[in-house]
């Protein structure tokens, strides 16, 4: 394949929903925190499966802004599995030389667990293998609202031209700007709907939807979604 047809095969960003861990404890009477115990495991499964794909950039949507009104044992137990995911797999993203970046409102993290987050990003700073980014405390409005909020202050401040705003003046100010937006976006558990995830990065993004629930989706049901993205045309608003 010339590097050509592999840039049009294969997604340089992709995103995944990982949703259904509920529902997979659920059905099997476990509790709701085994669901997610077992959907770390998919999390390491998607990004040796990245790697092996040769995707440059993997974003996780793993804890949104409303995940917050969950139960407290539960978010608890959310943010002791993230601990130490980002304790104990560090090595692997040190081994293969990927670089781990978060977006979303990081200071509602606790102090323990985004002090360990920087670490883990300071770390890897300037691994060039590919990127992990983690969507954590984030919403797509939210960071509308605080792309806003900066470009008001800017105004206010003289520093911007109104009449100089235009799309890029907002892609500059959402959390990650260097970031190129995602070519696929994976949602597992079948439902149709975003969720309040990257809703200025993904206006053209491919879109590939799975009855798989996330603890169950591993590098098969990875390919497949790659296998579905290569048989599409992306003409960007255009006639192809």
């Amino acid at each position: 394949m010339s590097d050509e047809d592999r840039t049009a095969r294969v997604p340089r960003h992709v995103a995944i929903i990982m949703d259904g861990n509920g529902r997979w404890a659920k059905q099997r009477g476990l509790p709701r925190l085994k669901g997610h115990e077992q959907g770390a495991e998919s999390v390491r499964n998607a990004i040796r499966s990245c790697r092996n794909a040769g995707v440059d950039y993997l974003t996780l949507y793993a804890f949104s802004v409303e995940n917050w009104s969950r139960p407290k044992a539960e978010i608890n137990g959310l943010m002791r599995l993230l601990r130490t995911f980002l304790r104990d797999r560090a090595q692997e993203l040190h081994d293969d030389r990927v670089r781990l970046l978060a977006t979303g409102r990081i200071h509602d993290l606790p102090d323990a667990v985004r002090a360990e987050l920087e670490r883990v990003i300071r770390e890897t700073a300037t691994y060039e293998n590919g990127t992990l980014i983690l969507a954590l405390s984030y919403g797509g409005r939210a960071e509308l609202v605080d792309a806003t909020r900066q470009i008001a202050s800017e105004v206010k401040a003289g520093e911007l031209d109104p009449d100089a705003i235009d799309e890029q003046t907002i892609a500059d100010r959402l959390y990650l700007p260097d970031v190129p937006d995602p070519d696929l976006l994976i949602r597992t558990s079948g439902e149709m709907r975003l969720s309040n995830f990257l809703l200025w990065q993904l206006s053209y993004t491919e879109l590939y939807v799975t009855d798989v629930l996330w603890p169950d989706f591993r590098e098969d049901e990875f390919k497949k979604a790659l296998a579905a993205y290569a048989g599409r045309k992306r003409r960007f608003g255009g006639v192809g």
